[in-house]
């Protein structure tokens, strides 16, 4: 894959490029970059290494729907971030885990995080500001 934006530098080898339209790396922070990714990512890395039961994410996470938490389970493991074990049970029990690569992206996510929480309050008077200027 080769950069389409020529001021910014190609990737080294073997890496993905976010400027080229067809580079899957745009697919991947799609899903690495919602908030149920980051709030269940936080939640398995508390448990590392154990796993965590469906219900109980699902507890943990408040307001995320039982279909947006499956997707977002699917998402992860599908990208090899986390592994999910059924249980053979009445009702099956299905429980997930962080892989070592899923827990490599909680710091990078806590950074994340962390910056959302501690610069709100400037992102909401910028946001109120905008309004206004759109109304007036």
């Amino acid at each position: 894959m080769t950069s389409q934006v020529t001021d910014v530098p190609a990737p080294a080898p073997g890496r993905g490029d976010l400027f080229d339209p067809q580079c899957p790396t745009r697919g991947l922070l799609d899903r690495i970059g919602t908030k149920w990714t980051s709030m269940a990512v936080k939640v398995l890395a508390r448990e590392h290494p154990g796993e965590v039961r469906f219900s109980e994410l699902q507890r943990r996470m408040p307001g995320v729907s039982h279909k947006m938490l499956s997707v977002t389970l699917r998402n992860l493991t599908r990208d090899g971030l986390a592994v999910r074990r059924v249980e053979p049970s009445v009702p099956p029990a299905v429980h997930y885990r962080l892989t070592p690569l899923g827990l490599s992206l909680e710091s990078v996510l806590a950074a994340v995080r962390t910056w959302a929480e501690e610069h709100m309050a400037e992102v909401d008077r910028a946001n109120r500001a905008s309004l206004r200027e759109e109304d007036g």
